[in-house]
């Protein structure tokens, strides 16, 4: 698997143990079958909050960025539209 995302200059900001953390889950994207993919990647949060860390909005953001180069282009869309769902669901009014 390609690791270049690693090299991106936007996880300079990022804790280490946090993109560590995505390092391991990269790895680990590695060998999922391609079908798990998209389950697998919609975890990415929970699995993250039972080690005790958190992203933020800007954060989440990067990390679609970078590791949506896994997912097919069907997967892809399918994330667009979850992610265009929780935007929406998130910014409603109280």
């Amino acid at each position: 698997m390609n690791n270049d995302w690693q090299k991106d200059p936007r996880l300079k900001s990022m804790a280490p143990e946090k993109v560590q953390f995505l390092a391991n889950f990269a790895d680990q994207l590695a060998s999922t079958p391609r079908d798990q993919i998209l389950p697998r990647f919609l975890g990415l949060t929970a699995e993250a909050a039972s080690k005790n860390i958190s992203f933020s909005q800007e954060e989440t953001g990067l990390l679609t960025d970078i590791l949506t180069g896994y997912l097919s282009p069907a997967d892809k869309s399918r994330l667009d539209m979850f992610r265009m769902l929780s935007q929406k669901t998130t910014s409603r009014p109280g």
